[in-house]
């Protein structure tokens, strides 16, 4: 136990003091997260909508955060990290004080779609900021504590948001706003005039390439159309996994809770360590295989016996795919990457999460009602094991800094 307590506190050395303020802003404004989770209840409950149209409704967080990443991409390229994350965390103050104005479905689509355009900007900027103030050995371990804080957040927002609907719905939109102006003012108190760690000289690549856009770099895309796949397959866990521990468990909202929190026990105790470990002793390409294949092995392990102890291992097994598959994606998204348009790369990366989020509870529930849960489980399985296979070719082909 001494020797995993001295390991885990090690893999956080050398991380620079911005990349853990940027940590800090991403878990205090995550941890306002209090809307999105309640937004179906309040929607159905406080506002009287049929199941019908507040799925329509939240279908617009997911297309507004494709929308946002790419745009947010765009921008930072553009007016750079800094000015784009100032303008999300203190452009959704507002939106957040209007929600509980809006009562009708147009009115509310279109504040919605507004709130998650102007929200999943910041995704590409402080990716960019991330890999400017950490040393190049750093980036993964950087990224990684970034996560770290988000989950966390994820963790806090909902308990509070539990507590607050309580008394108020009213109180969840203020709860967000409060959140995010926090966490914009201590944004802009630390890095308005900070500057990045020096970095060495460009590669010659770097230093004569012009603007390329990553929507005509080919093998990126194939990246990008693999990594909507797996995005496809791991976000079951926001949608059908939670129905069907309902359906074919009947377990209870209660439990249900205990095994989701679970997850995110699991990855912030353990993420940083295992992307240390996986660091040292294999390839970014070997350690998205690996987490694809195990995203595979988590639904598909459903498919074996029944039992309680069950669904924790395959949610451990999900969490092991997690925390290996998406920093070391967004590790060869920036590697890809040149100075003059890392801004764009990261959003098509972060807009490969985003239509995962769009299209898995589409398909995921359409599948699972037409045909079953275990034809869900056995595709998912399948299709991550075509995903890996073509996750080894890509890479192979693909050239990387890393690589050179």
């Amino acid at each position: 136990m001494t020797t995993y307590i001295k390991n885990y506190f090690k893999v956080y050395q050398g991380l620079s003091t911005p990349a853990w303020m940027l940590a800090l802003v991403m878990l205090v404004n995550r941890s306002g997260a209090m809307v999105v989770p309640f937004l179906g209840v309040y929607m159905v409950k406080h506002l009287g909508f049929s199941l019908e149209n507040a799925g329509v409704l939240l279908s617009c967080f997911g297309i507004g955060s494709v929308v946002g990443s790419s745009l947010g991409g765009w921008l930072t390229d553009k007016f750079g990290h800094f000015k784009v994350q100032m303008f999300s965390l203190s452009g959704i103050v507002p939106l957040f004080l209007l929600l509980p104005e809006l009562t009708t479905m147009p009115a509310l689509a279109a504040g919605i779609l507004a709130l998650s355009i102007v929200s999943d900007i910041l995704r590409p900027a402080n990716s960019v900021s991330l890999a400017y103030y950490s040393k190049p050995e750093n980036v993964v371990r950087s990224f990684t504590l970034n996560r770290m804080a988000l989950n966390l957040g994820f963790s806090i927002g909902p308990a509070l948001g539990g507590f607050l609907a309580a008394i108020s719905y009213d109180l969840l939109f203020y709860g967000n706003a409060f959140a995010a102006t926090l966490a914009a003012i201590i944004f802009f108190v630390y890095f308005r005039n900070k500057e990045g760690n020096k970095k060495e000289k460009d590669s010659a690549a770097d230093a004569i390439a012009s603007y390329q856009s990553p929507y005509k770099d080919v093998p990126f895309l194939v990246f990008t159309f693999l990594s909507i796949l797996f995005a496809v397959c791991f976000f079951q866990l926001l949608s059908t996994l939670p129905l069907y521990y309902r359906e074919v468990y009947q377990l209870s909202e209660k439990n249900i809770g205990v095994i989701l929190a679970y997850s995110g026990v699991v990855v912030f105790s353990l993420e940083m360590l295992i992307v240390h470990i996986a660091e040292r002793r294999t390839t970014a390409a070997n350690a998205i295989i690996i987490g694809i294949v195990c995203c595979g092995l988590a639904f598909a392990s459903l498919l074996v016996t029944k039992g309680l102890w069950l669904l924790y291992v395959s949610m451990f097994i999900l969490c092991v795919s997690e925390m290996l598959a998406m920093p070391f994606m967004a590790t060869v998204t920036l590697q890809r990457s040149n100075t003059k348009n890392r801004g764009a790369y990261m959003g098509l990366n972060s807009l490969s999460l985003s239509a995962g989020l769009i299209f898995a509870p589409l398909l995921g529930t359409k599948i699972a009602a037409n045909y079953g849960f275990n034809v869900l489980w056995t595709g998912t399985g399948l299709l991550m094991l075509f995903t890996a296979i073509g996750f080894y070719f890509l890479m192979k082909r693909m050239k990387l800094k890393g690589d050179e």
